[in-house]
């Protein structure tokens, strides 16, 4: 392992110490770190070299610096962004769940029920009112109407769904806002 002159974009012996940097921000990370993570968001098939173009370093420490990223588990994978219509996903549902029972025995099989869906594309526990908020995927309302009934009813431990459709994306990034994790100005 290696920790990284914040400076040079450079990487020196693992004994150093990150603070020493100067630069670093947030959980370790510096200026440009966060500048590869914002461009990847952006375009995850940029070439090494072109990375480092834009990034402002040479293309052995980039590359260096997104194996370190990837294996310290901030970049998690790369994805192709796929556009739902052309594939004939017409409807974007959001589903609230209300559980029978709120026990962690019920909670764990309701969860493992709900990941093995792949109309399923987000989970979230939520507070308030029900238990998890779920963002399901179909190719028409008969469709989400049909699998609501003959699959997400049927899951254990559901008591009611309430679901609300979505009338039109406004806004459907997949890119994380990184301004915290930026060096202050002073």
């Amino acid at each position: 392992m290696y920790s990284k002159n914040a400076n040079s974009g450079k990487t020196r012996g693992a004994a150093a110490d990150p603070a020493d940097a100067g630069e670093a921000v947030q959980g370790g990370l510096d200026r440009y770190d966060v500048a590869i993570l914002e461009a990847l968001q952006q375009d995850a098939r940029l070439s090494n070299a072109e990375l480092a173009a834009r990034i402002g370093l040479s293309p052995t420490p980039c590359w260096r610096r997104v194996k370190w990223l990837e294996e310290q588990g901030y970049i998690k994978g790369y994805r192709a962004e796929i556009d739902r219509h052309r594939i004939g996903l017409g409807v974007l549902a959001f589903v609230r769940v209300d559980a029978e029972r709120n026990n962690a025995v019920a909670t764990r099989e309701l969860e493992d029920a709900i990941r093995a869906l792949p109309e399923v594309i987000s989970c979230h526990y939520i507070s308030g009112s029900g238990t998890f908020e779920l963002q399901v995927m179909a190719t028409d309302l008969d469709a989400y109407s049909r699998w609501a009934m003959d699959t997400l009813f049927k899951l254990p431990n559901v008591k009611d769904l309430h679901t609300s459709f979505s009338l039109g994306e406004v806004k459907a990034s997949r890119a994380l806002p990184l301004g915290h994790l930026k060096p202050k100005v002073r």
